[in-house]
């Protein structure tokens, strides 16, 4: 998949336009909930039991600091509670604008 064309901050609000003209719209704390980082969705072991995570966390009054691009595959946000470790493709972006 290819990096979106534009992004852009609209209040709290994640606006991404993608290549195809598409567009997303993610809320900040949607965005930071479903961030893929072991600290935020756990991580599991051998037997596939999962460890750790922060299910259930408010973060309602998240909001979005800035963003970087990773390579040509992902996204870091950093988010006002310090949240910076979470790589988003861009695939999972574009399922959480839908």
């Amino acid at each position: 998949m290819t990096p979106p064309k534009n992004i852009q901050l609209i209040g709290n609000e994640l606006a991404l336009l993608w290549q195809d003209g598409s567009e997303s719209y993610i809320k900040a704390p949607v965005l930071r909930a479903a961030s893929p980082s072991a600290e935020t969705a756990g991580e599991r072991d051998i037997l596939g039991v999962l460890h750790g995570g922060e299910r259930g966390k408010d973060y309602s009054q998240v909001t979005i600091d800035s963003w970087q691009f990773v390579g040509n595959y992902a996204i870091r946000f950093k988010f006002s509670d310090g949240h910076a470790t979470g790589l988003y493709s861009y695939e999972l972006l574009k399922s959480l604008g839908e």
